[in-house]
């Protein structure tokens, strides 16, 4: 099942129908516990719809309301010996290390959901960076219980060379306006993702395919829930907060963002996040 968040209302897509919700409010709307089986049962009062499919690409909203978004680091290998790398100059390459094999994660704050851009928009690299590169990433959304109720696609914009500078710097390196970007929608399955499920990334430059890439999942350190129970431990969030997962999917260190770039972002089962470099 999906949720798409657009200016006709709330869509509803279940095995190939599509509804369109009455619920007006989309905090109210997403965030229950046992999303699914709430959402089965209120499609059987509804009316299937096809002409609500071409709102989805025309009418698209984000999937966000007055969600934070949060972020994981360090969750796959990867991503371990990419920011080693970066940051070693800086004496901080040992810290990605050890967080990579310590009991508690990375967690950090992302984007206010005024700073996150869906898919369509446009996603920024900072004026003061050189070295700026997309994240793709699964983002858990989990309702103001800490339950994971569903899922979609993340883009964390990162400027490497700020980062790599000094890690104190992170907030810098990731926290700015377009600096998120999720969609298309909310992936809201009866069961857990299926740990084998693909990422797969593809930045376009003048046409061309300059950078792509893929990993399944399942090459995740943490597991999901780990990730959760940790972001809740100390904090509530009385609308349900998105966390983006990590990353196992890194350009070559001599690559670098330009405007105009064109990144897409698929994760099966969800869809496709496309966004233009501004």
């Amino acid at each position: 099942m999906k949720l798409y968040n657009t200016t006709r209302g709330f869509i509803i897509e279940h095995l190939g129908a599509y509804f369109l919700s009455k619920k007006t409010d989309w905090d109210a709307f997403v965030n229950r516990s046992n999303l699914f089986a709430q959402l089965l049962e209120e499609i059987r009062s509804l009316d299937a719809d096809p002409s609500l499919a071409s709102a989805i690409s025309t009418n698209l909203l984000p999937p966000i309301s007055k969600q934070e978004v949060w972020a994981s680091g360090v969750t796959y290998q990867r991503s371990r010996e990419a920011r080693m790398e970066e940051s070693k100059d800086a004496g901080g390459g040992d810290f990605y290390a050890r967080v990579y094999e310590a009991p508690r994660p990375e967690l950090f704050f992302k984007a206010a959901p005024y700073r996150t851009v869906g898919t369509g928009g446009k996603v920024r690299i900072r004026k003061d960076s050189q070295w700026n590169v997309p994240e793709p990433e699964l983002v858990l959304f989990m309702c103001s219980a800490g339950t994971i109720e569903g899922y979609t696609i993340g883009n964390d914009m990162s400027s490497r060379d700020i980062e790599g500078e000094n890690p104190l710097y992170l907030p810098q390196a990731k926290c700015y306006d377009g600096a998120a970007a999720i969609g298309p929608c909310l992936y809201i399955p009866e069961h857990p993702i299926d740990p084998n499920t693909m990422i797969r990334i593809y930045i376009h430059r003048a046409g061309a395919t300059v950078f792509s890439g893929e990993i399944s999942i399942n090459r995740m350190k943490r597991k999901h829930t780990e990730l959760a129970s940790y972001l809740f431990q100390e904090l509530s969030f009385p609308h349900g907060a998105l966390l983006m997962t990590g990353t196992g999917v890194v350009p070559p260190d001599n690559f670098t963002l330009h405007a105009g770039d064109v990144i897409k972002i698929t994760i099966d089962h969800i869809g496709t996040l496309e966004n233009t470099v501004a």
